[in-house]
C-alpha cells in the first residue's frame, strides 16, 4: 500500500464527511441563501471527487470534466446571487 493510496483514501473519507454535513445544511437550511451556498459547496465537493478519481485512474480527461462542472457551478451561483439581490431590492420598493 503506497502513501499515495493512503492519502487519497483519507481525502475521500474527509470529502465524504464534508459532503454529508453540507447536504444536511442544504436540506435544513433556514433560508434560500444558505441553501444556495450549500449547493455551491456540494458541486465543489463533486469536483474534488472527480479530481481524486482522475488521480486514481490516471485519466486526464476527467480534470477537464471537473473544470467544466466548476465553471457551470460558478455561473449558477452568480445567477442565484443576482436573483436573491433582485428579489431583495424588489421588497424594499
Amino acid at each position: 500500500m503506497s502513501i499515495e493510496t493512503v492519502l487519497l483514501g483519507a481525502s475521500a473519507f474527509f470529502i465524504t464527511v464534508g459532503f454529508l454535513a453540507t447536504f444536511a445544511r442544504f436540506l435544513k437550511g433556514p433560508s434560500l441563501p444558505d441553501r444556495v451556498v450549500a449547493l455551491d459547496l456540494i458541486t465543489t465537493i463533486g469536483v474534488a471527487i472527480i479530481a481524486i478519481y482522475a488521480v486514481l485512474t490516471r485519466e486526464a480527461v476527467m480534470i477537464d470534466v471537473a473544470l467544466i462542472i466548476g465553471i457551470i457551478s460558478f455561473l449558477g451561483t452568480i445567477a442565484f446571487a443576482y436573483y436573491i439581490q433582485r428579489s431583495a431590492s424588489d421588497e424594499h420598493r
